[in-house]
């Protein structure tokens, strides 16, 4: 499974496939998790009910992925003291790989490993990068598979109307 998961994403990151510019909506209450953090501490997903969370999920080794990590690290800065946060789950199977590119690339919201893809699965993650908007009240409500240049305009949209909400 793991094995067709990244051929699947290492496609979809070189641009084999074709990808809808907009979000598809969702329904239904995000399943919770707790992952460990590149700050030290394990992390669960109920402790950000109340906040609008950009779940993001994404791999060291994806171009795209690469690419859209400062673009995030803006729209955090920019909305979290309103309440929003970002949880960006890295599916590297080895945790060093994520915080090499996060040497390069230093981002200020938490980073979770998720190296044996349970929580990609429960989210039933089939590209990279893949981006979940989370209500306030830990409903999902919006997915963004892949990334092309001016997704961060519509996470940003996004981001907006829930914390409105």
């Amino acid at each position: 499974m793991k094995k067709q998961f990244i051929t699947f994403g290492i496609a979809l990151c070189l641009g084999v496939f074709s990808l809808a510019a907009q979000a598809e909506a969702l329904k239904g209450v995000a399943p919770d998790f707790t992952l460990k953090s590149n700050q030290g501490k394990n992390l669960r997903l109920e402790e950000y009910r109340g906040q609008v969370v950009m779940l993001n999920f994404w791999a060291s080794w994806c171009g795209p992925c690469r690419q859209e990590m400062p673009l995030m690290e803006n729209i955090y800065n920019k909305y979290q003291d309103l309440g929003f946060t970002i949880l960006a789950v890295n599916v590297d199977e080895d945790s060093a790989d994520a915080d090499r590119f996060l040497k390069s690339v230093p981002v200020s919201f938490p980073v979770l490993y998720d190296n044996d893809s349970k929580v990609s699965e429960m989210f039933s993650v089939d590209a990279m990068p893949t981006t979940v908007m989370i209500d306030r009240d830990g409903n999902k409500r919006f997915i963004h598979r892949g990334y092309k240049a001016g997704y961060e305009n519509d996470y940003a949209k996004q981001v907006k109307q829930l914390i409105r909400e």
